[in-house]
């Protein structure tokens, strides 16, 4: 269960609750009859509907990057997006965005890769630079080397990389947001415990 208080659809007044509750969930409660269309159980929508503002807000950061306006290629979002996932522990933010990488076509050879880029030998130059800076804004909190950030704006231009490196931010705060809350399929034990000593042999 997740660590706040998922609100009812008997509860919800909030217009933005209400057209999220109706788009996802049809008529249902779905904190007393969970599930989304995809697979998940729709706890996040519960949860941040404690501060309608807050999903509002999150809501417009969903109709940003999903905007065809974007200049950003929707493929070389998605790696970034489903990589942040990864580096960033979220099992919600890596799943959602593997099945974003299956609706563009993306094989799913290519999806498996995203954990190894590395030395995945299925990416080109410019994928590879693209999940190189996401790793940067996870794992480096935004420390990018100038050389790999000159590849990134020679191959995209630079509103694709402000694109890029906003979506990518963006959905660490979700994957962190959602770790935190323990929605969706971030309610997970802790797996890093303490082993207690073995009791001394006589």
């Amino acid at each position: 269960m997740p660590r706040l208080r998922q609100v009812s659809r008997g509860e919800a007044s909030a217009p933005i609750v209400i057209g999220m509750y109706d788009y996802l969930f049809g008529q249902r409660d779905p904190v007393t009859e969970p599930g989304t269309e995809d697979g998940t159980t729709g706890d996040w929508w519960t949860v941040m509907a404690n501060s309608p503002d807050a999903l509002e807000h999150a809501v417009g950061g969903f109709l940003y990057y999903q905007n065809p306006n974007r200049v950003l290629d929707p493929v070389l979002r998605e790696l970034a997006q489903a990589r942040v996932g990864w580096t960033a522990q979220s099992q919600f933010v890596f799943a959602q965005h593997c099945r974003a990488l299956r609706s563009l076509q993306v094989t799913e050879e290519r999806i498996a890769a995203v954990a190894t880029w590395a030395t995945a030998p299925c990416f080109d130059a410019t994928e590879q630079a693209v999940l190189a800076y996401a790793d940067c804004l996870v794992l480096d909190h935004g420390r990018v080397p100038d050389e790999l950030f000159g590849r990134l704006v020679t191959a995209l231009g630079d509103e694709a990389v402000l694109e890029l490196t906003y979506i990518a931010t963006l959905y660490l705060h979700h994957a962190v947001l959602s770790r935190a809350l323990r929605t969706e399929y971030d309610d997970t034990d802790e797996p890093h415990l303490a082993v207690p000593a073995a009791e001394s042999q006589p």
